[in-house]
């Protein structure tokens, strides 16, 4: 897929993430809006890492607000998937090889959906894989089904590091 293709075949999780998270904060009691931080990772350098929804919480960005909010202290790339979806399993191989590659600029993370059910549907994670490239500053994007690695490899370099092709 060429990085045109891409880039217009992306579309905004920030916009995924407002709506989901606005309905979510409509439902649950008003608090004081709290301060964002942004929080050290206690993962490790170089590999793939699995999150949970407090996690997600503490590292990503926090699901009781009302907006996106990234609180990461790296940019990062998140995998909605299932360890039954097969073009999961075929991308899984390039996110570890990425992680190590990439150590120390990004971190990349993997949200089960079906351990997960509640965040993966605030994302709209119904098709699945789901890639959110996070960058450390802007709006996240995201793209639906699996990539070839080279693809997956340009998305992270310019959507999520920021680099020129």
């Amino acid at each position: 897929m060429k990085t045109s293709t891409f880039i217009k075949s992306t579309i905004t999780a920030a916009a995924i993430a407002i709506g989901c998270l606005s309905v979510y904060a409509a439902t649950t009691t008003a608090k004081a809006p709290a301060k964002a931080k942004t929080v050290q990772t206690t993962t490790s350098e170089g590999k793939v890492v699995h999150l949970t929804k407090a996690e997600f919480d503490k590292l990503v960005c926090n699901t009781n607000e009302a907006k996106w909010k990234f609180i990461g202290d790296k940019p990062c790339v998140i995998d909605f998937y299932a360890t039954w979806c097969g073009p999961c399993k075929m991308i899984s191989p390039f996110l570890d090889e990425f992680a190590e590659k990439y150590k120390g600029q990004l971190n990349i993370y993997k949200i089960d959906v079906d351990k997960e059910r509640e965040l993966a549907s605030m994302f709209g994670a119904h098709s699945i894989p789901l890639l959110i490239f996070v960058p450390k500053q802007g709006e996240p994007s995201s793209q639906r089904g699996a990539l070839d690695k080279a693809s997956l490899e340009t998305a992270i370099r310019t959507a999520v590091l920021g680099l020129k092709e």
